[in-house]
């Protein structure tokens, strides 16, 4: 008899309807709101998708083998989820991150066995980027890099938008996602716009002034070389403060229990639901909540 592996659990996550937070407005239009449940994944985020269909690829192509290290810079899940996906494979991780990221993220790291470097705040992703570049011009590892690397959309593109055309029986009508590397916008929107290009695909940028786990505005020197603009209908910026509370609403009131960027991007689903009538929206659900404990966002 065949078993799964860990690898063949990533993917299929649970879509589920909200059904406390919508207000009799949106009852009213006729709108239906969908969040795609990623903490299922067994790193816990989205990022599983792409950390296991970079690595997978880069091997199948010989440019990486068992045994090499791999660099990455992260804001966090990704690196979770390629210290998890190395694991699997047998690569060593060394993993590139701002001193500032939850102490949960950087022990879920470790625990995969990731060798892990703390880059100053004030240089923010750009800087942990540009020492990423320079420890493989030194020859210390091969950078994936999530920002540039095709196989990052292509595994949403594979995986994610085929199950949400499945799920909602093609009845989707916008998809809403956190824009981070925009991996998973880029390639949910290729999938979705083939099926049917009335579908509105709209990102979640962050407001001025908001540092939001998952969701950034690039300056355009570090803009993600996979993000093409004419794959994203709208953005809809949200702030700090409502994501943080739209994610402790999530909890209280649906029983889902998510991160910060997951709160900004329901906090758009449900805006949009107050502008169209008859529609489907789906929003990611990018990781849980768990891995936010000691940044005070839940407060006991």
């Amino acid at each position: 008899m065949a078993y799964k592996t860990i690898e063949d659990t990533i993917g299929n996550t649970p879509l589920v309807q909200l059904v406390r937070l919508p207000d009799d407005e949106i009852r009213r239009r006729n709108n239906i709101i969908l969040g795609k449940l990623e903490g299922n994944n067994p790193a816990g985020s989205v990022k599983d998708r792409p950390a296991l269909s970079m690595i997978k690829h880069a091997q199948a192509r010989g440019r990486i083998k068992p045994g090499d290290t791999l660099i990455e810079a992260t804001s966090g899940n990704t690196g979770i989820a390629l210290a998890m996906a190395a694991a699997i494979r047998g690569y060593k991780m060394v993993l590139i991150m701002p001193e500032d990221l939850s102490v949960e993220r950087r022990q879920s790291m470790a625990a995969y066995g990731a060798q892990i470097i703390l880059t100053p705040v004030k240089g923010g992703m750009e800087y942990a980027r540009d020492l990423a570049g320079q420890m493989e011009r030194d020859g210390r590892g091969v950078i994936l890099d999530q920002f540039a690397n095709p196989d990052n959309p292509l595994a949403h593109y594979e995986t994610t938008g085929p199950e949400l055309w499945r799920d909602t029986e093609g009845r989707i009508t916008h998809f809403v996602s956190a824009m981070g590397t925009t991996g998973t916008i880029m390639g949910v929107s290729q999938f979705l716009k083939e099926k049917n290009p009335e579908i509105q695909i709209v990102g979640a940028e962050p407001a001025e002034g908001s540092r939001i786990p998952g969701i950034r505005k690039w300056p355009e020197a570090y803009l993600p070389k996979i993000f093409d603009r004419a794959r994203v209908d709208r953005t809809e910026q949200v702030s700090q403060s409502d994501s943080e509370i739209m994610a402790r609403r999530m909890a209280a009131e649906e029983g889902i229990f998510c991160g910060i960027s997951s709160g900004g991007a329901c906090q758009i689903a449900l805006r949009l639901a107050h502008e169209v009538e008859n529609a489907t929206i789906v929003f990611v659900v990018c990781d849980r909540g768990d891995r936010y404990l000691s940044t005070g966002v839940f407060p006991a």
